[in-house]
């Protein structure tokens, strides 16, 4: 089974609600630091200007370039769910290595501004879905533009678009994420 997130770009408003709960949740003070992040993009020109939102996390990809490319096996993919996790305590920091964000294609990878600059990201809430729980983030969504659960599941809901204004999805990583787009 590989869990993975929806994310319905028609429905989001950029509130940064599931942001917020993700940093709250997971208690990232530092704003250098971003779980979970918004992007925005702008298209048309005046008057028929668009703004689109994408709120996006580790996809937590089926084949990861950032584990591969971590030199001392830091970053792993439970067998069970397909959920990325990490060593802080074996991660070598972004200034020793980095390697994992360089070659992450969505920039998923974050180090902190402080002296503890170990890799963190998204752990789909892990603790929440032991007991039966939706991610912090999903929960958050006042507008039901996000939802998480079992890819296949995700898919027979949903459909399965893979790419987005905002996103472009990398074949190689096969990230663990589908949408609805907004046009």
């Amino acid at each position: 089974m590989q869990m993975a997130f929806y994310f319905d770009q028609s429905r989001c408003t950029g509130c940064y609600a599931c942001a917020i709960a993700c940093r709250d949740k997971h208690d990232i003070r530092d704003t250098k630091v971003s779980w979970r992040r918004i992007l925005e993009t702008e298209t048309g020109a005046y008057p028929g200007v668009h703004l689109s939102y994408v709120s996006l996390s580790c996809c937590h990809c089926a084949e990861p370039a950032c584990a591969e490319a971590c030199p001392v096996s830091a970053i792993a993919k439970r067998s069970e769910d397909g959920i990325m996790t990490v060593d802080r305590e074996a991660c070598l920091g972004g200034d020793a290595c980095g390697a994992c964000k360089e070659a992450c294609p969505y920039s998923v990878p974050q180090f902190s501004s402080r002296g503890d600059d170990k890799m963190q990201m998204c752990t789909f809430c892990l603790d929440r879905l032991a007991v039966g729980k939706q991610p912090a983030c999903v929960a958050a969504c006042p507008l039901y533009a996000l939802d998480a659960g079992p890819i296949d599941e995700l898919t027979k809901k949903y459909g399965a678009v893979k790419d987005i204004q905002g996103f472009a999805c990398s074949a190689a990583t096969q990230p663990s994420i589908i949408f609805k787009p907004r046009y």
